[in-house]
């Protein structure tokens, strides 16, 4: 079948609805989808009747109210069409509006930093009919999944589609008083929509299977770097290995049978290390998409005898993995508010658009940090392969040297073009230059109409950035129109305003090396926030800088800001605990052991050749053994140390408080076991040591 057959073909999108649905029914639907108008629950009973009819006919036995919960993954309960029988004893297949619209999880199962407790159990799903229903097939069968929003019983979101969605809401309010100061009067909504590059690694599955930490952890806490790693530059862009395409085309298939637009793949820096871009969709469908995508991956690579790590540092040493999220901001009528033209001196809406972008950043850098925050991004943000844990905003040469006269002048009168590239081969064509140069080691880069965010971890749900993104700028365009829709000249005023904006936050711009020491000390001269751990970031959620914004535009609440925060400290808790546990069983089952194992022929190979001839000389061997068991002994030593810091910090009191314990007792103490256990990996014979090594896992793939 050609791609266009298979697109979408299990999704219940538009095209479909048309034609199953009642004119005067989809016409009411789409003005739910397109304006927010008030779902009718008569309407809701036809779309059911009508859902439920298409997936019955494709196979599906059971159907799911799909929500993210504050897991980082998705949450479904499955429930059958079939109801009780009839007068006749034959089933019946049913699915009301009812059914559609609510569903009831146990919301005290799910984490809620405080806000249910364990014996106030409910909770509730909502149908987010802007994202349309699919069917999902695996060996459980076919079902139906109807993206969904999860919150209390009281009201609370519980999830990471419900803020989403309302930060949404609030932009698309603020960015049309935008669009009608300048005589845009067409536009009736402005959505912001968003392209996440996903990276990811495939091992082999069996070897993945013989190392506990990544079973437990979905990264290996032990491991020596191997001979090569990417010193060579091959693997970037490189050809790609035919059993990881045979992945990437079953992938592929998968992800466009549910409407995902998968569209670029390759290798990536690091062996074993690849990447997935799809094209933009609307923020809570590209979130949504996103969920699939990664659920699709672990899916596929079992099938096919691979694992799927979506960790973002899986190995010591090698390239971690991020997850670009693109962002713009796009009219119902084909205007990207972020596209500066060939002349951006001249675009003033789009210079307004950006100070007030800058603005956002700057003001809240910190929050900004704390979208991107997450355990596994601890082993990966400011560590030379990927954005500093600074936020700054790269422009290019062009936007810089606009902002540069305006500052300066108060107007711009130019604007830097890119001219022709000649390549010095005849045969070659010349090349239109861009106006400007790319900056991967940006954590904010403006790259032509859209702003990369490049510090979002691999296995992170984009809700939350794209949230944070949403409500800082809807924020700064309802400042900006408050003053542009009093000013007696508009003219005048929205020139002072983009001159205001961008002296006061010109400190955010920064477009060199965001690797460099010099960036580290110039960042701390600007007064830029510098949050290096997930825990120094976590608090942003709770200033009352924070808590004005996000209630300002009805967002989050303060009991839900600080639930999430919670949330959070609970998490790095738990998953350095387990990390903790994971290297003591290890260490204590397979390392030592093994290096016992290996001390104990090397001594008897020792005695045997003194045995045969005392004047042998056996200087070597001895001093293998030494190394080996002062190493050994290290270890035994870091490993008590790592039991009693564990220990210690489990018994902590305060949420806070243990994560805090766990970062700075816990996490040195798992390095300092880390260290003589990869020296001895580098010495004891092979075909001893426990498990596979790096060697073993990204090249033998």
């Amino acid at each position: 079948m050609s791609i266009a057959e298979i697109f979408g073909q299990n999704v219940f999108n538009d095209s479909v609805m048309r034609e199953r649905l009642p004119k005067k029914v989809y016409a009411e639907l789409r003005k739910t989808i397109d304006e927010g108008k008030t779902l009718d629950p008569m309407i809701a009973e036809v779309v059911a009747n009508a859902m439920k009819d298409w997936a019955i006919e494709r196979g599906a036995t059971h159907y799911t109210h799909w929500f993210q919960p504050l897991t980082g993954t998705t949450a479904e309960k499955h429930d059958s069409f079939v109801s009780a029988p009839g007068p006749s004893g034959k089933t019946l297949m049913e699915f009301s509006g009812k059914e559609l619209i609510k569903g009831e999880p146990d919301a005290s199962s799910f984490p809620s930093g405080g806000l249910r407790a364990t014996f106030e159990a409910r909770g509730y799903t909502t149908w987010d009919c802007t994202s349309p229903a699919f069917l999902k097939e695996d060996a459980t069968g076919v079902l139906l999944c109807i993206p969904t929003a999860f919150c209390s019983y009281t009201g609370e979101a519980l999830d990471q589609k419900t803020p989403l969605l309302r930060s949404m809401e609030a932009l698309n309010t603020q960015a049309l008083r935008i669009l009608r100061l300048f005589g845009n009067t067409t536009s009736k909504k402005v959505t912001p929509m968003v392209g996440p590059e996903q990276e990811y690694f495939l091992v082999d599955r069996e070897k993945w299977l013989k190392r506990d930490d990544l079973i437990f952890t979905g990264r290996t806490l032990f491991g020596a770097v191997p001979p090569k790693a990417h010193d060579v530059e091959d693997h970037y862009f490189g050809q790609i290995r035919e059993r990881v395409g045979g992945f990437m085309q079953e992938l592929n298939t998968e992800l466009w049978k549910l409407g995902v637009s998968a569209k670029t793949q390759h290798n990536e820096v690091a062996p074993a290390q690849h990447e997935l871009a799809p094209i933009y969709a609307p923020a809570n469908i590209a979130v949504d998409h996103n969920q699939l995508i990664m659920e699709t991956m672990k899916k596929v690579a079992n099938r096919r005898g691979l694992s799927c790590l979506l960790s973002e540092k899986p190995f010591a040493g090698l390239s971690g993995s991020g997850k670009h999220n693109n962002w713009s901001l796009c009219t119902d009528d084909g205007i990207n508010m972020l596209d500066p033209g060939k002349l951006p001196h001249d675009n003033i809406q789009f210079l307004l658009v950006l100070a007030c972008i800058l603005k956002a950043v700057d003001i809240h850098a910190d929050l900004l940090r704390e979208s991107a925050a997450d355990v596994g991004n601890e082993h990966r943000l400011g560590a030379h392969e990927a954005p500093p844990t600074i936020i700054s905003v790269f422009l290019g040469e062009q936007l810089e040297d606009v902002v540069e006269q305006l500052i300066s002048t108060g107007s711009a009168t130019r604007s830097k073009v890119g001219g022709l590239l000649e390549t010095g081969v005849s045969s070659l064509p010349a090349l239109q230059k861009d106006a400007t140069d790319r900056n991967r080691t940006s954590p904010f880069a403006f790259t032509g109409n859209k702003f990369e965010f490049r510090m979002v971890g691999s296995r992170d749900s984009v809700g939350e950035p794209n949230t944070v993104l949403n409500a800082i700028v809807a924020e700064a365009f309802c400042e900006a129109a408050d003053v542009l829709e009093q000013a007696d000249n508009f003219e005048l005023a929205v020139h002072d305003l983009i001159k205001e904006y961008l002296t006061d936050h010109q400190r955010i711009i920064f477009n060199g090396n965001g690797y460099s020491d010099e960036w580290i000390a110039e960042a701390a001269r600007r007064g830029l926030p510098n949050n290096k751990s997930m825990i120094d970031a976590i608090p942003a959620l709770t200033t009352e800088k924070s808590a004005k914004l996000f209630e300002k535009f009805g967002i989050f609440t303060r009991a839900e800001l600080a639930s999430r925060a919670e949330v959070q400290y609970e998490a790095y808790c738990k998953a350095i605990n387990i990390e903790a546990l994971t290297m003591m069983d290890m260490a204590s089952k397979q390392i030592i052991p093994a290096v016992i194992e290996y001390t104990t022929g090397l001594a008897a190979s020792i005695n045997e050749v003194t045995s045969a001839c005392a004047d042998a000389d056996v200087s070597v061997q001895t001093e293998l053994l030494i190394q080996v068991s002062d190493l050994l002994s290290d270890m035994k030593v870091a490993l008590s140390k790592l039991a009693v810091a564990e220990e210690t910090a489990a018994a902590q009191e305060g949420t806070k408080e243990k994560a805090h314990k766990y970062h700075d007792e816990v996490v040195p103490a798992m390095e300092a076991l880390r260290r003589p256990a990869d020296e001895l990996e580098r010495l004891v014979d092979r075909r001893i040591w426990p498990f596979p090594t790096y060697g073993d896992l990204v090249f033998e793939v």
